[in-house]
């Protein structure tokens, strides 16, 4: 599951393809998508029954940003995930439709569609289709908002719109009614995994296409070297160790507890942000949180699960120091000796200028073109 990175090439970000392969049928057929993907990258996976064609893409795309979708008709998928900043919002926790704070930290869209796990830290939700009825259905917190009460009306809100009336029609030809929630989560994740980012510098420098200074090149050492070792959880092609794609055959699973808190001494990490423990129950899972891919990595911040680490300069401290010293408060405790924590997360000596060269590194993971990508921006929104 462990790739060298030195070793890999990236190239251009994938594009949609409209082959024009069609059935005798014109009106019951969609159109061929084709992955235009960098160098290295492998074939996504992607479930049987939700193929990907250039029509569902195109729906889920406008799904993805349209505000009708929430219960109160004031909130996207898009206004939690906001494409300048790698498909997250810069706050510390996100902020549901009706004002309600998520516990987390909205995690970035980029490659999501590589990811084996989708959330922070629910080793069960595999799949983007079962993790959107979470934000779409969910009531703690509440996100998008649609409940018994008012999910017909939001139904209705698409049933009754001409343009949505053609691009259900368009994605899901051979449904007499295609406007259904199954085809609106179908068609979002289908958007999701269109979200491929893999034209930053540093790949665009793996291509021999682009160089990187002094400072970038120390830092990309020093990440991959025996002294930082950050490759362990983030050395794949996508930055992270957990990694699904069409040729997989053995999935890995990955949580990691880096000492980002300890309260009383005790191990614990504030409810309900307690990892993987909030669903197993098993003390060794306690803090326990995926990985997150480091692809954009200078857009995404604040970073960790609940945004309480400003920036990658403190990030950087955070992970040299083998954890975090919390000496006052409700959450006082040293992290750096949290029982749970991984034998990954150890004291680095790393000097400001180390720290600051690998910081140098990582803001070359930036994909300018992703982020100004007209194919997967928000189509509501006047140039």
């Amino acid at each position: 599951m462990k790739y060298s990175l030195s070793s890999l090439c990236f190239a251009l970000i994938l594009t949609a393809c409209n082959t024009g392969t069609t059935t005798e049928d014109p009106a019951l057929s969609t159109s061929t998508w084709q992955w235009h993907l960098p160098p290295s990258f492998p074939t996504p996976f992607v479930p049987a029954d939700n193929a990907m064609s250039v029509e569902k893409v195109e729906l889920g795309r406008h799904l993805f940003y349209d505000v009708r979708l929430s219960g109160n008709g004031l909130q996207a998928c898009g206004t939690c995930h906001l494409q300048e900043k790698a498909f997250t919002d810069g706050l510390t926790v996100a902020k549901g439709s009706t004002g309600e704070l998520h516990p987390r930290n909205s995690q970035h869209l980029a490659n999501v569609v590589y990811n084996t796990t989708i959330t922070w830290a629910n080793p069960a939700l595999t799949s983007l289709e079962r993790q959107m009825e979470v934000p779409m259905f969910g009531d703690n917190p509440i996100e998008l908002g649609l409940n018994d009460n008012n999910k017909a009306e939001v139904l209705q809100r698409f049933q009754t719109d001409s343009n949505y009336q053609t691009l259900f029609k368009q994605a899901f030809p051979q449904e007499a009614q295609a406007i259904n929630y199954n085809n609106i989560i179908k068609a979002i994740a289908s958007f999701q995994r269109s979200l491929i980012s893999g034209n930053s510098r540093y790949d665009q420098y793996n291509q021999q296409k682009a160089q990187l200074s002094d400072s970038e090149l120390r830092g990309k050492n020093l990440f991959f070297g025996e002294k930082a070792e950050c490759f362990h959880c983030h050395g794949s092609f996508n930055f992270n160790d957990q990694v699904n794609h069409a040729g997989t055959r053995v999935l890995e699973t990955p949580f990691h507890n880096t000492g980002l808190f300890n309260i009383g001494g005790t191990g614990d990490f504030p409810f309900p942000n307690r990892g993987v423990f909030e669903l197993s129950g098993k003390a060794q899972d306690m803090g326990k949180f995926r990985a997150s891919s480091l692809r954009n990595i200078e857009l995404t911040a604040p970073y960790m699960h609940d945004g309480s680490i400003a920036t990658l300069e403190q990030v950087l401290d955070f992970y040299a120091e083998g954890g975090r010293n919390i000496t006052e408060g409700v959450h006082a405790g040293d992290g750096r000796n949290n029982p749970f924590k991984s034998e990954l997360v150890t004291l680095i000596d790393l000097n400001a200028q180390e720290k600051a060269d690998i910081v140098a590194f990582l803001k070359t993971l930036t994909d300018n073109e992703f982020i100004h990508n007209p194919k997967i921006s928000d189509p509501f929104k006047q140039p």
